[in-house]
């Protein structure tokens, strides 16, 4: 098993995720935000959700990490690779907690996480599971250097 990575980037501190991070990601789980995550979710399911998140780090050397600003310390999202039966491919994954949205943070960190992943794991490939909807996501995806593939796995 590796040891779970903290990563840095000129605003931004990728770091593992720890129990006291679960209420933020609770509340935006279980909140109309999350349409575009297949939410929004229970409790009960953003705890399994956030968990799955954890357990990817033991069981395939890769997983989430919170976003933390470099300057204040405080949680401003997460990015992650999932993967598991929850996912038919190693997918890279980002979200914003409330107020942080439109500052490139969710681009920096997931491209640091896309980085180290290409680098240290030599992962081949990963893809992003965006709602068609989600047209800021798309973008993200886009300028992070995925294309769009209709005929995907969802």
């Amino acid at each position: 098993m590796t040891s779970i990575p903290t990563l840095t980037t000129p605003r931004l501190i990728l770091r593992p995720p720890v129990f006291a991070d679960f209420p933020a990601m609770e509340e935006l789980l279980t909140s109309e935000r999350a349409k575009y995550m297949g939410g929004p979710y229970s409790s009960f399911a953003a705890w399994g959700l956030f968990c799955h998140d954890v357990a990817c780090w033991q069981l395939f050397d890769h997983g989430a990490l919170m976003v933390d600003l470099r300057l204040t310390g405080e949680c401003v999202g997460q990015v992650g690779i999932n993967h598991g039966p929850l996912f038919p491919e190693k997918e890279l994954g980002w979200l914003l907690f409330g107020g942080h949205e439109g500052q490139g943070y969710a681009g920096e960190a997931a491209g640091a996480l896309r980085d180290w992943a290409f680098g240290e794991r030599g992962l081949p490939t990963l893809v992003s599971y965006v709602d068609p909807n989600n047209v800021r996501s798309i973008a993200l995806a886009e300028r992070l250097g995925a294309v769009v593939d209709k005929h995907a796995p969802r």
